[in-house]
């Protein structure tokens, strides 16, 4: 499987961005994904997570009503629709998919873990200043 991110960039504070990956190869399609983030010097941490066979949705408390996470089967294609960015929202951004299909909860937290996971893509950088 493949993951490739994109749309990353700048924004000031109170910005907006959206962020997006294609995933190819094997079809994750009913597989929970997710998105997580790693600022330098930090810990990694599970922002987003979404399993579309049932339609559930987890977000970390830091981004919650703020984030927007969704999913294009047909074009296989994983988004995340940032608003209201604040400075400590600055990080890589990486879309993930876990070897297990797990729950978007299960799925928030390993992806928090530190662990081996899942499968992910080389990242995408969001600054905002």
């Amino acid at each position: 499987v493949q993951l490739v991110e994109s749309g990353g960039g700048s924004a000031q504070a109170g910005g907006s961005l959206r962020v997006s990956c294609a995933v190819s190869g094997r079809t994750y399609k009913d597989y929970c994904m997710g998105w997580f983030r790693q600022a330098p010097g930090k810990e990694r941490e599970g922002v987003a997570a979404i399993r579309s066979v049932d339609g559930s949705l987890n977000y970390a408390d830091s981004v919650k009503g703020r984030f927007t996470i969704s999913k294009d089967n047909a074009k296989n294609l994983l988004y995340l629709q940032m608003t209201n960015l604040k400075p400590e929202d600055t990080a890589m951004y990486y879309c993930a998919v876990p070897y297990q299909d797990l729950s978007a909860t299960e799925t928030l937290r390993v992806m928090s873990s530190g662990g081996d996971f899942g499968y992910y893509g080389q990242g995408t950088q969001v600054t905002v200043s």
